[in-house]
This record gives C-alpha cells, sequence and structure tokens, in this order.
C-alpha cells in the first residue's frame, strides 16, 4: 500500500467526517495527516508496522489507529459505513456543480436518491420544492447547475495534487496522466488520463461517472479518460495532453502510436509538453532535466520553522544523488515564524561544521532566508552577511505595497554586495494570493548589473517565477536558481515542480545556477 494510496483514504476520511458533521478540528487533522504522508521520504506502511508513524508530524494516537487498521486489513470500517450512510456521489456531484457537498447531500436525504443520476431525474420531475429549504429561486439555480456541461472543477487545482490524482489514475489504467498536469500547468482546470483500454468506474479515485469517459471524485474533480487503440494512441495523447490552442495549431493530426511519430509525421522537432502552450514554437531548446541539478540552495531546518535538522537535511539531499546544499533559515523579521539573528546563525554555523565533517565531500553551505525590512534595509547585520556563502533575499511584509515603493525596496537590497539570489520574486500563493506589483523588467536590469539570480521557488502554491516569468527573465539573460524551499526531507522532493516550471519557461541546464558544480557557484 503506497503512500499515495493511504493519503487518498484519508482525505476521502476527512471528506465524509465532514459532510457527517463531526468535530471541524479532526477533519483538519485527517487533512493535514493526509498531506503529510503524500509527501512522505519513506513508506508510511513500512512506519506503521514498525510502530514509528508517529514520528511524523500531526500523526497522533488516533490516526495511527486508523492508519494501522488501513495498512492491516486494507480499509477503514468507519469510512465503509459513512460511504454507506452519505452518498460519496452526490457529495461529489455537489461540489463539481458548484452547489455544495452539503446541499446535495441533503438533497439526496430528504429524497431517498443516493446518485447523480437520481438527482437529475428528481429536478426533472420537480421534486427538488419537496425539500426544504429550497424553494422556486433555488430550484432554478440547481437546475441551471444540473444543466450545465461539467467540464472544469469548481476551482483550480494545484499542480501537485492534480499530478497525484491523474498519475494514480493513469497507474491503474496502464496509461499516461495528461491534460494541465502533463504540462506542469501551475493550477489545473483540466485533467484527463489517455489509456489504450478500460474505464474508470471502480478505479479507487472516482465516486461517479457522470458522462461518457468523465469520472469525478469525491472533492469534485472530474477526469476525462481518452481511449485509443496502439495504433493511433500518440495522437490521442497529444490531443489529450493540449493545449487545445496547440492542437488546434497543429490539425489535422496524422495517426502515430507515439507522439514522436505524430511530430515526425508533421515536419516538427518534437515539442515537450511544458512547451504546449498557444502556438507551436519555431525551435525547441534542450530543456534543462531533474537529473541535471546539483544541488538544492533554499531549504529550511528545525533552527526556523523546518521539521529536520542540518544533519538530517544533508543526508537527504546527499541521498538524492546532491553534491551541495544551502540552508537558508528565516530572519527575525518573519514575525510569524522562528527566525535567526546573529548569534543564533553563529552557533548553526557550529553545526553546519559538524555536519559538514560527517558528509564530506558534500557540503553544506551556510546561509539565510534574509527579510527585507518595510525601510528597505536588511534584516541581518553587514558583518553577519559577509560571513555567510549563500544569501537569499526575501520580502515576507508588505506584499501589497504599490509598484514603485515596492520596487525600490527590493532592488535596493538586491544590490548588498552579500545578496546572491531573490527567492519568489512576485510573492505569489496560488488561488489565495495574487502576484505582487513587483518590475520586473527593473529587477532584471538590477540582477544583471550586480549578478543576483532570481528563484524558481518549488513550493506547489508558489511555482515563482512562473514559466511566463522565467521565459522574460530568460530573454533579459539573467540567471535562475531552481529550488525547493523545502522544510522537511520530503519536502526536497518538490524539485521537479521548480525544474518544470523552469521548463515551461524554455530554460536550459545552461540557464540554471545550480546545474553547476560548488566552484561554479558564486558562493
Amino acid at each position: 500500500m503506497d503512500n499515495r494510496l493511504v493519503a487518498d483514504r484519508l482525505e476521502a476520511f476527512a471528506a465524509l467526517l465532514e459532510l457527517a458533521d463531526a468535530n471541524p478540528y479532526t477533519v483538519r487533522a485527517y487533512r493535514r495527516a493526509a498531506e503529510t504522508i503524500r509527501s512522505a521520504a519513506l513508506p508510511v506502511a513500512d512506519l506503521v508496522r514498525s510502530g514509528r508513524v508517529r514520528e511524523l508530524r500531526g500523526i497522533g494516537p488516533g490516526i495511527e489507529a486508523r492508519l494501522r487498521e488501513l495498512v492491516e486489513t486494507g480499509t477503514i470500517a468507519e469510512l465503509e459505513e459513512l460511504e454507506r450512510t452519505v452518498s460519496p456521489e452526490l457529495a461529489a456531484f455537489g461540489r463539481l456543480l458548484g452547489i455544495g457537498a452539503e446541499r446535495a447531500v441533503a438533497i439526496g436525504r430528504a429524497l431517498g436518491i443516493r446518485t447523480a443520476e437520481e438527482l437529475r431525474a428528481a429536478a426533472a420531475e420537480g421534486r427538488l420544492l419537496e425539500v426544504p429549504g429550497i424553494g422556486p429561486k433555488t430550484e432554478v439555480r440547481i437546475r441551471s447547475a444540473l444543466e450545465r456541461p461539467a467540464a472544469e472543477p469548481a476551482r483550480p487545482v494545484l499542480l501537485h495534487r492534480a499530478r497525484a490524482l491523474v498519475e494514480g489514475i493513469a497507474a491503474q489504467l496502464d496509461g499516461v496522466a495528461a491534460g494541465d498536469p502533463r504540462r506542469w500547468k501551475d493550477a489545473c482546470t483540466w485533467l484527463a488520463v489517455a489509456a489504450r483500454e478500460g474505464d474508470l468506474a471502480g478505479l479507487r479515485e472516482i465516486v461517479a461517472v457522470i458522462g461518457p469517459n468523465v469520472g469525478v471524485t469525491l472533492e469534485g474533480i472530474p477526469v476525462e479518460l481518452h481511449l485509443a487503440p496502439p495504433e493511433t494512441f500518440g495522437t490521442a495523447l497529444v490531443r489529450a495532453t493540449g493545449s487545445p490552442e496547440f492542437v488546434a495549431a497543429l490539425e489535422p493530426l496524422p495517426d502515430a502510436p507515439d507522439e514522436e511519430g505524430v511530430f515526425a509525421a508533421l515536419g516538427l522537432p518534437f515539442v515537450p509538453p511544458e512547451l504546449r502552450e498557444g502556438e507551436p514554437p519555431r525551435s525547441v531548446p534542450s530543456l534543462v532535466e531533474v537529473a541535471q541539478i546539483r544541488g538544492d540552495l533554499h531549504v529550511h531546518t528545525t533552527w526556523s520553522d523546518g521539521k529536520a535538522t542540518v544533519l538530517a537535511m544533508g543526508e537527504a539531499a546527499r541521498a538524492r544523488g546532491y553534491e551541495y546544499l544551502a540552508i537558508c533559515d528565516h530572519t527575525p523579521n518573519v514575525t510569524v515564524v522562528p527566525g535567526l539573528d546573529a548569534d543564533a546563525l553563529r552557533r548553526q554555523a557550529e553545526e553546519i561544521a559538524a555536519a559538514n565533517e560527517v558528509l564530506a565531500p558534500f557540503r553544506i553551505l551556510r546561509g539565510a532566508e534574509c527579510d527585507i525590512r518595510r525601510d528597505g534595509a536588511l534584516d541581518l547585520p553587514d558583518d553577519v552577511l559577509a560571513e555567510l556563502e549563500w544569501v537569499q533575499l526575501s520580502l515576507h511584509a508588505g506584499q501589497r505595497a504599490e509598484r514603485r515603493e515596492l520596487t525600490a525596496r527590493v532592488v535596493d537590497a538586491m544590490r548588498h554586495p552579500a545578496v546572491r539570489c531573490l527567492s519568489h520574486p512576485k510573492g505569489r500563493l496560488i488561488g489565495h494570493r495574487p502576484e505582487n506589483a513587483l518590475d520586473l523588467e527593473h529587477v532584471f536590469e538590477v540582477a544583471l548589473e550586480t549578478g543576483v539570480a532570481l528563484e524558481v521557488n518549488g513550493l506547489p502554491n508558489r511555482l515563482d517565477l512562473s514559466g511566463e516569468h522565467v521565459r522574460e527573465a530568460l530573454a533579459a539573460g539573467v540567471r535562475i536558481v531552481c529550488s525547493t524551499d523545502a522544510h522537511s526531507v520530503g519536502g526536497l522532493g518538490n524539485m521537479p515542480f521548480s525544474v518544470h516550471t523552469a521548463r515551461r519557461g524554455g530554460a536550459t541546464a545552461g540557464d540554471v545556477l545550480n546545474t553547476r558544480g560548488l566552484g561554479a557557484i558564486p558562493v
């Protein structure tokens, strides 16, 4: 039982507990546990069997008991009971339609129905008015929702969740994850899988099939299945990957068993999925690969808000084949988490030196994610900054400042001689906070002047710089760094999200600073 399956089961349990009016703290605890398990570096089933699963953050005795039951029996008895009493199909359908899981389940209970088709039939028969709380206006709104083609989720799905979902389905069908996730789009509205045979009914992620080869998850996320025989599978995969604009520009597509055959028949070079947005590119660069990354230059430890020690992060990075790792814990200006002042950074230096003796020739760099204060000053004294080997410059407070003020603060800080990289420059949190007003064109000019690189942050809710901004940075001649901003050993696994975001901007290995050996890094 792999971590993805365990996490899926816990997420389903949390969703049904919520519909059954369970304690909201319990629901949140199960959701946090699912996210922890999904990113765990070790097989959680093994940790359960060895009695070590509570070493994971957020796993207490109650959740441990559920996990043990799941690992030993393959199911959770209470989850099965909830699935009998609370219709997962109606909950999923309600989320998909935008009327809400709770309302859909309440309608089902009032009318004695459990499926999406029964809900459609009840609406057509005028029975929605029999449900307490539904009047003529609400009935019209629900019937209108039922008549809309449900092609997209109610809200975009973050890339890491979307890829996990479609990859899990693809694995069961011996197919290929497609749609927005295959193009590594940061927020996905079109999720698809291409396969040679099979169907969505009965798959563990799918609770309802709502149309020809369209299934929906408990979270209300629709997934399309594109079927094609072996001789035309490549053609089907190109179409299932998109983007629609890219495919339309290539039509009519020739039949071929693989994608390489499709592009060859069109007389075009193979275009990686990350570059399939809009018109086909005139030339295709040799894009950077995850395997070419030689070190991670932005991670956190227990000295700040990380979950692992300096040594544990170093060991995990070395195990990934890296040559170096930069510890960049926060500075005091980030008041919502612990920050390191001059004294703490010097004490941390002793721990880093001890870890380097153990890990040599692997190298841990002394660094900091140094905040820019509201007055534009850096959050550490110059003598400490001069001691550090890698300084990430960050702006956390004041993201809503107007363009001129924000840009002036950032570029003035970039001119400090200790600064090596600007972290998550646009400050976005996908789906929660829009990009700040930073003038990137001016930032690029100063980056060229100072040699400061710009980060492509691999946290799935950041992915900042975005692919579009990476393209702009590269066109200006600016170097980029692919990093994870990992706050745990598992977080080191976010490097593919950074690299593939850089690939969406057309980045080659030569454009990415940390594809170089340590001797070529400006420490």
